[in-house]
Parts: structure tokens; sequence; C-alpha cells
């Protein structure tokens, strides 16, 4: 500062003329305004005094304005007065000064009422106009703008450029389409401003028609689109339907390349780069963005979040990573609130914690509540939702967001007492809920369900309106959701009543997810019917339900309704129709929905593991086995369901490899895998494989054994012939055995014929389960089979005593494409001469078979 006063001190000296003196000091003072070096402004305001330089005109004003450029209003104000002689240049350097903060409104009103009273020489001009009109946009008052347009009309200033410009931006701004498109209309020489403003305004309100219309009437016309056109008008393209605004917004992108100023101007650039984000073209998105020659803030904040709103999320922390290495910008709170949700998707608390020290290290973004609130979402969403608390509690000013966030937190980790205490404590606080706070409690009172705490949300709700200002039913839908979670759909179904005249169609799919879940696929069937608008999720609720409730008719109708009406099914309609292909065995609808998964590129690991654990349902384990080797990216669902495949059809050794492979790939075990290996070791009698696999649940995996694994190891022993050693660690088991076990050693026991340890088993079975015939029929069987009349007889007249009766046997077959039912007993069947026919035939030669002297 020293060495510039020095200069400036020099070239005073020599200057000959007072004119180019004071040149000098308002050059200096201007270029201290544009840095805000408010220090320098304050030291050459000494120097103009001491030289006697305050009482020139043109030096007081370049004062003046240095002090409003800096935000020094105070000291602008106290110049202005001391300056005898003003005119209008003077009034509206002051007035600009106050406008550009918005809690001097008042002030600045109050300043051009003055000015209006004043001499005439110092009348309002469209310069001030242009300055008041925006400020009185900001104030809300409709009274306050009909009186500036009427004085703009008195003084005959409503057709100037300036003035017309910045009516149509007020009239726009308040919703008043009409009144701003005839200012613009009255406007006589309209410029690019002029244009833009109107521009923006109709875009603001949705006029998208109209807002194309005036610029393709700029693109003809005398008035060419500028850069601020374009940031106006491409976000439009990107609201529409996606192939009209495709077209549209790569018309605007080919007519930028051919106005050079234009294509290198880095807002334009920006503007493309968002459109592209927007509709999901990340491979344009990344070319435009790899070909700017000049990056700004903007630039990178844009392809950072439009990156992780399209789920690239490495793309999104590659382009990170990069600007962080550059050291040339410095990230503001935009930038950290975008990369903190890819690190949350990613699970990469490590760099959250890096980016939360940046934060730290930076006061402006350590005060950023909107940046506290987004580092309290990473900790809680990556399982930390201790640290997420203490960062809460750091927050000095706490939003409603940060009671959101946290109370979310809590809700999501199921922590009841302590989302009950944060509840308590948000109230004693004196913060208002708002619909995201309810919708959070009603969401966490149903993972509970808990009623009584859902309709006590429900009536807060009512009292303070909230869910009456419910325009797009979030709440209303997820309060009828947590309704028929809790089961009662009754309270469900009188709140879909009273929504009748404003529910949608997440409504009615909230209805019938309700209705599925309680088996009540009837009147699922009836809401699904009266839908005059369906969306996907309404038609895979309907297949899920149908399939889940064992209607596989009903479930496959209803896809192959939703393929006419033109609908394409996604990777969960395809996995709601998979189950419908095991019920029927159908082999050929099976390839069919695997050859719909190919052709759409569907890549999801938990639908291959689906269609994986369908084909060896459907008997089909070598196709099983073929995609379970074509898949590059195994995870534990894929190894479960080949695990689980093989051990469908006896095939022990094969299991035990793929689970051994599973191991070798460092992928750690559950319960479901290691119980299906064991289930494939019992069906072939490897014995000393599952008892080593048994024990390593808990001595490598440090799991405690399920109920299940510990009926697959009984039942292995039984099988093996090792009835007293099954006996033996049944009764050392450290919980109590369940029917199903005792049931499984019976079995082993009628095998072995072992009558007297199964009469033992029968006993601990028969008072633990009763209505199960199956028993009461091995039973019978084991006896028989030792000619031990009495005891069948027993067991005959206990299971007619308790009118116990075993389900009739059922097969099927498919052939071709139709499938073939038999039930014993049943002779329904049109084929069934034929049937019986051959039948009879095979029968005759396999006694002639084994007449044969050579057998």
């Amino acid at each position: 500062m020293n060495e510039a006063l020095s200069l400036l001190l020099q070239r005073t000296h020599h200057l000959t003329s007072y004119k180019s003196s004071y040149q000098v000091f308002a050059d200096v003072l201007k270029s201290c305004g544009t840095t805000t070096d408010t220090s320098l402004g304050k030291s050459l305001h000494s120097l103009v005094i001491k030289q006697g330089h305050s009482s020139c005109a043109f030096v007081s004003k370049a004062l003046l304005n240095m002090y409003a450029k800096c935000k020094l209003l105070e000291d602008a104000h106290k110049l202005f007065d001391e300056i005898t002689v003003r005119d209008t240049v003077t009034w509206n350097i002051l007035l600009s000064g106050f406008a550009g903060l918005r809690f001097h409104d008042h002030k600045v009103m109050g300043l051009f009422n003055t000015m209006r009273h004043s001499d005439r020489d110092n009348k309002p001009s469209p310069v001030t106009l242009a300055i008041v009109i925006p400020v009185c946009t900001r104030s809300g008052a409709e009274v306050a703008k009909k009186s500036m347009h009427g004085y703009v009309i008195k003084s005959g200033m409503e057709s100037q450029t300036l003035v017309g410009n910045a009516l149509v931006s007020m009239y726009a701004k308040s919703g008043l389409v009409l009144d701003a498109s005839v200012v613009f209309d009255g406007i006589a020489d309209k410029d690019v401003v002029s244009y833009n403003a109107a521009i923006a305004g109709l875009a603001e309100n949705k006029f998208v028609d109209d807002a194309f219309r005036l610029f393709y009437e700029m693109i003809k016309g005398p008035v060419m689109p500028n850069y601020a056109t374009f940031t106006n008008i491409l976000p439009l393209c990107a609201a529409l339907p996606n192939a009209v605004g495709d077209i549209l917004g790569k018309e605007m992108h080919c007519y930028v390349l051919r106005r050079a100023e234009l294509e290198h101007e880095t807002v334009v650039i920006n503007a493309l780069l968002s459109f592209y984000l927007r509709i999901g073209r990340i491979r344009e998105a990344q070319c435009l963005f790899g070909r700017m020659k000049f990056r700004d803030l903007v630039s990178w904040n844009s392809f950072i979040a439009g990156c992780a709103s399209n789920g690239q999320w490495l793309k999104a922390l590659d382009a990170f990573r990069e600007l962080v290495n550059m050291k040339m910008i410095r990230l503001d709170s935009v930038t950290v609130i975008s990369i903190l949700p890819v690190c949350v998707q990613l699970f990469n608390l490590q760099l959250g914690k890096e980016i939360h020290g940046y934060v730290l290290r930076r006061r402006t973004l350590h005060e950023d509540i909107s940046i506290g609130n987004a580092l309290i979402n990473l900790y809680a969403k990556c399982c930390c939702t201790e640290s997420a608390f203490s960062l809460f509690l750091l927050i000095p000013r706490k939003d409603l967001i940060s009671w959101n966030t946290m109370l979310d937190a809590f809700g999501v980790n199921q922590l009841e007492t302590q989302f009950a205490d944060l509840l308590c404590w948000m109230f004693l606080d004196g913060i208002k809920p708002d619909a995201v706070t309810i919708l959070t409690v009603v969401q966490f009172c149903a993972s509970f369900s808990r009623i009584k705490n859902v309709k006590e949300t429900h009536g807060f709700s009512l009292r303070s309106s909230v869910l009456l200002r419910d325009s797009e039913l979030t709440l209303g839908n997820a309060l009828l959701d947590a309704y028929a979670k809790c089961g009662n759909m009754d309270y469900a179904s009188k709140l879909f009543e009273t929504l009748s005249e404003k529910r949608n169609v997440v409504t009615c799919n909230s209805m019938i997810s309700g209705y599925l879940s309680h088996g009540s696929h009837d009147d699922a069937h009836i809401i699904f019917e009266k839908m005059s608008e369906r969306d996907l999720t309404t038609w895979n609720l309907m297949i899920r339900g149908y399939a889940q409730n064992e209607c596989p008719n009903e479930a496959l109708n209803l896809f192959h309704e939703l393929q006419c009406n033109g609908i394409r099914p996604d990777a969960m309609t395809i996995m709601s129709v998979l189950p419908v292909c095991g019920q029927m065995a159908s082999i050929h609808l099976l390839r069919q929905c695997h050859g719909y998964i190919v052709r759409a590129c569907f890549e999801d690991a938990h639908l291959k593991a689906a269609l994986l654990d369908v084909y060896s349902k459907c008997g089909s384990v070598k196709s099983a086995h073929k995609l379970y080797k074509s898949t590059p990216k195994k995870d534990l669902v894929v190894f479960t369901a080949m695990v689980g495949g093989f051990a469908m059809h006896g095939m022990g050794e094969e299991a035990i490899r793929v689970f051994d492979h599973m191991l070798e790939c460092g992928i750690e075990p559950d319960h479901v895998v290691i119980t299906a290996v064991l289930s494939a070791c019992r069906h072939v009698g490897l014995i000393d494989e599952g008892l080593v696999i048994f024990n390593s649940i808990e001595q490598v995996h440090h799991m405690k054994p399920s109920m299940e694994q510990y009926a697959c190891l009984v039942d292995l022993l039984g099988r093996g012939g090792r009835i007293k050693e099954a006996f033996s660690f049944l009764n050392r088991m450290p919980i109590a055995a369940n029917a199903n076990i005792w049931g499984s050693l019976l079995g082993a026991c009628k095998t072995h014929h072992d009558v007297d340890m199964g009469r033992v088993v029968a006993d601990h079975l028969l008072k633990i389960q009763t209505s199960d015939i199956g028993n009461y029929v091995v039973l019978s069987n084991l006896y028989a089979a030792d000619a031990k009349w009495d005891g069948v007889l027993e067991m005959r007249r206990l299971m007619k005593t308790r009118d116990l009766k075993k389900p009739a046997g059922c097969s099927w077959i498919e052939v071709g494409s139709s499938k073939n039912i038999f039930v014993a007993g049943d002779y329904s069947h049109p084929d069934r001469s034929s049937i019986f026919s051959i039948l009879n035939h095979l029968d005759k030669q396999i006694k002639e078979l084994y007449k044969s002297p050579d057998i």
C-alpha cells in the first residue's frame, strides 16, 4: 500500500494540470472499488483531503463509488452528506451501494423518495429506476410495485430500454406474466437484456413455448442471443421430454459452435454441460468438459454434481480428485455438498473425513450450515451415528434440516431412545416440525409397528395443517403405508378414501402393496382395475403379489397385459416373474425371461442369482452352472444360489467346490450359504465334510450356528446311520431342538429300522408338534417294518381321532409350452386314456423283464 501511495504522489507531483491529477485519483479509486481494497481507498481519501481535492465533484464521486463498491455504506452516506452539489449520478452511486444488500431495501426506498422530492436537476433517471425497481421487486409488496410503475408512466420513461427491462423482470418474478409481456411489447428499442429478462420470466413461470418463441425471434431478428440467453433457455431444454429436449439442446449447441464468441464463453459451456448432465448424457458431457480451454469452479461443480446425480460415483470422485490436485481453485460449499453424497454412496468414510478436515481449516466453509448438515448425513449413512451426533451438537445455529438429518440417522439405525429424546429436545427448543420431520417420525414408528404412535403423528399432522398443505401427498402416502405395515388395513382404507380427490399413482401403489402384503389380492386387484393411470411400479407390485400368493396364472396374465400396453419390463418386473417360472416349473418361460435379460442388458447381480436359482428349481442345473461360470463378478448371492442349486440336485461335491472357491475369493459366508452347503452334504452323505463345515461356523467365521444348521447336521448324521451320535449331539445343543430336528432324526430311525430309538424320538416330537400327519406316517411305517402292528394301529387311531389327512401327492411336467398336472386319485386329464394305456404297456414290459431267466 505504501508503494502504491508513493507512486501516486510521484505521478501527481509531475502533473501540470489539476484535471490530470483528478483523473489519476479517480482511476486509482476505481481500482480500489473493483478490488475492494478498503485500506488503500481510505488512505487515498486522506491524501485527497490533505491536497485540497475534496471539493472536486469528479474526485468526490470516485470516492463515493469506492465506498459503495466496498460495502462501507456508513462511510459512503457520510461522504454523500458532505457533498454540497449533488447530481443524479451522485444519488445513483449511493442507491447502487445500498441496493447491493437486501437488508437495506427500506433505506433504498427512503433515499429514492428523498431524491424524487429534491431539486429538479436531481430527478431520477432511467439508471436510477433500473437500480430501484429490483429492490421494489424484492420487497414483494404489490402496492409498491404498482406505484413504481405508475411513477415510471408519469415520468415518461416506460419506453426507455433500461426501465422497461427492469419492469419486465419485476412483473415476471412476481408471476404476472401478462403484465410483463405488455411492458416488453412497449419497449421502443429492445436490446438483448430485454429479451433475456422476458425469456427468464417466461421460463420461471413455466411458459415454455413462449420462451422458445422469443428465443427463435432473437435468432431471426437483429438482436442476437448472448451468453445470458443460453443460461436461461438451456435449462428449459433439459426439462422437456427426453427426445424433444435432447434435439433442441443439441441444436443450440450447434448454434454456439457457429459463433466463436459464444464457443469460448465459459458461462455458455457450463450451461451446455449442465444440460447434458441433466438429461443423463454423461458421454457428451464428459467430452465437452474435456475440451474446455478454461474451467472455472462452476464447471467443476456442475460436472461433479451431474455425475453424482446420474449415479456415476467413480467419475464424480475422479473429477473431484483432479480438481483438488490442481491446487489452483479453492473448493466452495457447492463442491463440498456435491462430493459428500458420493462418499456416502461409495461408503468412503476416509475421504469424507479428509473433506471434513478441509472444511475445518476454512472458516467460511466451517460456518456453512448446509455443509454441516451434509457431514452429519455422511457419518450417519456410514454407520458412525455417534460421530454424526457429536457433529450435530457442535453446530451453533441448527436449522430444521439439521434436526431432520439427525432424526433420520437415529431412525435408520433404529435407535429408539435417542430418536425419542431428540424429538423431545426439538420441541423444547421451539423448532416447528415440517412435513419431512413428520415423514421421518411416521417411517420410524412403522418400522417398529407402533400403530399408536402412527395415529398420534397422524393427529399432529392434521392439527398443525401439515397434512393439508401436503400437495404432493408424500406425507399422506407415507401414513397410508405405515398403517398397512402395522397391519391396520381399516385405517389405511379410511385414509385412502379421504385422499380420493388428491390421490395419485403412489397413493394407489401404497394401498395395493398393503393389501398384497396381507394376502388380499382381490382387494388389490379392485384398486388396480380402477386406476386411471398406472406406472411400472403398479404392474410390478401386482405381478409380485400374485407370485407370492401362489397365483402363477394371474401373475403371468398381468405380465402379458403389461407388454400389450407397450410398457417395457424392468429388472424388478423380471425378478417378480421368475418365481412364477419356478412355481410352474416352466423352463420354456424361464428361457424367455433369460433372453429378455440379455437383450435388455440388465447387469443386476441379484437378478442373475435369482435366474440361476430358478434354473436349478426347474431341473436345469447345467444351465444354472453355465450362467454361474459366465458371471464375471460373483458376489455372495450368486455363490449362494449355485451352492443351493447343486444341493437341490444332490451334487454335494460340486456344492463344496463352489463354497471353497467363494472362500478363496475372500467372500465371507453368511448363514444362508452355510446352510445350503450343509444341506448338500446331507443329501449325499458327506459326513466328514459336513462336520468340518459345521465346526468352522464358530471356529473360523465366528458365528453362532442357527437352528437350520443344527437340523442339517442331525439329519446328516442320521442319514449316515450314526443315529446315537445324532441323538447325543441333539441333547447337547445349546438351544432347544424344534420339531424339524426331531422329525429328521425320526426319519433316520425309520430308514435304518431303529425302532427303539424311533419311539424315544417320537415321544419328544409328538409333545412339540401334534398336527403334522407326516410324523405319524413315519412312525407307523417304522412300526410296520418291524412287524409291530399294535403300534401301527395306535398311530392310525391317533390320526383318525385328530382328523389328520395326508394331502394328495401332486406332480407336473411341461411338454412344449403346455403344463400337465397330475394329482393322486385324479382322472381328469384329457389324455388319460393314452397315458394309462402306455403305463400298462410299460408295466407289462417290466414284469416280463423281471421274469427273464437272465435276470
